[in-house]
């Protein structure tokens, strides 16, 4: 017997989950295929990346201001090309670009993504990833900028060791392998859930000096009160966030004297990532709120972050 024939792949998955609705059309599962696609083309550039000129500074800023990579662009023009051929988006945003850009005025959905954070570890070979968050449009031409509890579903495909599309829309987070045999995501890591507490910790603590009373509490004590914590941390939120995910501990950013608004981007990379983790079981919080709840002020819009284990958040909530 084949071993595949035991093997549920992505696209399979979310067709089942799409059946458990008798209202679901199928957009949402060509949606995800779209993503799903887009990331195979940008896993094959990272791999490529030592090979190919598509290292270095694309000699330009993104609309956050930070330094635009070559593969950043090259990753967002085949995530923006792919979604809007889906012909299911209404609109689309990237951390690349200034505006939202309306695609289809009949499309479901509004996607907003992260083409490849971290890119600036590519040249070191550390994991790096593309994150997305899906809404549905807005019926009544409101902005499409909605608190990330109205998120429909998020997700992130991670480019490391193997390739791997992790994924919640409500109902537990999954994570798919990529096989490349099959040129398909396998299901390798089905009802994920976050270990409830665990001594690993995920903070730059170079920014120890100036980080508020709360987070140099808290370091303090973990450091020095008797449980052991072990260090973990890669400077790449996808790579961090998807081991605390798998193995548990805290990661965080959060707010410091220079920056006191924080330094991730809300839509692009909170929201999807608080959600994930809370459909794991795990806690979120930014500046003692649910990130999920915040109002979005703007586009890129930065806010604190601090989330993974429930225990461990409550821990660093404690010295609030």
């Amino acid at each position: 017997m084949n071993m595949y024939n035991k093997v549920t792949t992505l696209t399979e998955f979310v067709l089942e989950e799409e059946h458990k609705f008798p209202e679901a059309t199928g957009a949402f599962t060509l949606l995800i295929n779209s993503i799903s696609h887009a990331s195979k083309i940008i896993g094959s550039h990272v791999r490529q990346a030592g090979l190919v000129d598509i290292l270095g500074k694309a000699n330009s800023t993104n609309s956050s201001g930070d330094e635009v990579k070559k593969l950043d662009v090259l990753s967002n023009e085949i995530l923006l090309e792919t979604l809007k051929k889906s012909k299911q988006v209404h609109a689309l945003a990237s951390e690349e670009m200034e505006d939202i850009i309306p695609v289809n005025e009949h499309g479901k959905y509004d996607v907003f993504f992260d083409p490849l954070d971290g890119s600036s570890n590519i040249d070191v070979n550390v994991s790096i990833g593309t994150i997305f968050s899906i809404y549905h449009a807005p019926t009544d031409k409101s902005s499409s900028l909605q608190a990330g509890k109205h998120q429909v579903a998020a997700g992130y495909i991670l480019y490391g060791p193997s390739m791997m599309f992790i994924y919640s829309s409500g109902h537990g987070v999954h994570g798919f392998t990529f096989d490349p045999s099959m040129g398909s995501f396998l299901l390798s890591h089905p009802n994920i859930r976050v270990p409830e507490e665990q001594g690993i910790y995920s903070i730059n603590e170079f920014y120890e000096k100036i980080y508020t009373d709360q987070t140099r509490s808290y370091l303090h004590d973990i450091k020095f009160s008797g449980k052991k914590y072990t260090a973990r941390y890669i400077g790449s939120m996808v790579g961090d966030v998807h081991r605390t995910l798998i193995k548990g501990g805290i990661y965080g950013y959060p707010a410091d004297l220079e920056r006191p608004e924080g330094f991730l981007r809300l839509m692009y990379e909170v929201n999807p990532m608080s959600y994930l983790i809370q459909q794991a079981g795990g806690l979120a919080e930014s500046n003692g709120q649910n990130p999920l709840d915040i109002e979005p002020a703007n586009l890129h819009q930065r806010v604190p972050i601090v989330l993974g284990s429930k225990k461990e958040v409550e821990h660093y909530q404690s010295f609030a």
